[in-house]
């Protein structure tokens, strides 16, 4: 079988003399495994649709569940996010992070153009690094089904909650008194403008995800926030994270 489709390459991995196994997101087939024969060969038709977060269009083949790359057509290879390493790696990250939660053969539906728009943002935007990861963090926990609810005190339901906090584990809002009452886990505080912005992330249409405003505090607490809520959401580390956040460490004198 034949199947002509679009994919960004969430993952690459050398495979034999010259291939690589390709962790593909696509519209159609959701998340699939490929090989692409010779890939790594000087001159290969398939050397640059192989690479991680390129976006192609694929032509490829399935015999007895296994696919492979058969053809390939560049459409989008974010070229001056490769030119920045904190870029790539923050672009590296979201990779890992929707590898891990788009199954096989399951559809990806709105997290394949929240990923796509997010490196846009990296490679032709201005905005902050740390706004484009948050924003990407808590969308993609909302389009996963781990939206945090946030209209008003999951405990008293006054809206907007005193001194308003998040339970990363429960995922509910609450007054900071009320903390005893939401059950088990961290709650997070949060200021009026990171919780405007958390509302903005979760409701807003995707073409307006970034089309909010912090300071240069609010976005270091809504990053603390997007992060932790994701991590606890999915009961995982992310290697890609750990390297991203070594970059911005700042250097030593």
């Amino acid at each position: 079988m034949h199947v002509t489709t679009r994919g960004i390459v969430l993952r690459e991995a050398a495979y034999k003399e010259s291939d690589k196994i390709l962790t593909i997101l696509t519209p159609d087939l959701g998340r699939i495994t490929a090989q692409a024969h010779g890939c790594r060969k000087k001159g290969s038709g398939l050397s640059s649709a192989s690479q991680m977060l390129v976006w192609s269009e694929m032509t490829l083949s399935e015999f007895r569940g296994r696919w492979t790359l058969t053809e390939a057509a560049v459409e989008l290879e974010f070229r001056q996010l490769r030119r920045d390493l904190e870029k790539l790696a923050l672009g590296s990250y979201f990779a890992e992070v929707l590898e891990g939660i788009v199954q096989e053969d399951s559809q990806p539906e709105e997290l394949l153009p929240l990923l796509l728009n997010c490196l846009y943002a990296l490679d032709q935007t201005d905005k902050p690094l740390s706004q484009v990861k948050a924003a990407f963090e808590v969308r993609c926990m909302t389009l996963s089904g781990f939206a945090p609810m946030l209209d008003g005190c999951a405990v008293c339901g006054k809206n907007p909650p005193e001194q308003p906090r998040l339970n990363l584990t429960q995922g509910v809002l609450h007054c900071a008194d009320c903390g005893a009452k939401t059950g088990e886990g961290i709650s997070m505080p949060l200021s009026p403008g990171v919780l405007a912005a958390l509302v903005h992330l979760v409701n807003c249409p995707g073409r307006r995800l970034l089309s909010f405003r912090l300071d240069e505090a609010g976005l270091e607490q809504l990053g603390q926030v997007s992060e932790a809520y994701l991590l606890t959401q999915t009961e995982r580390g992310y290697r890609t994270l750990d390297y991203y956040k070594r970059l911005r460490l700042p250097l030593s004198k």
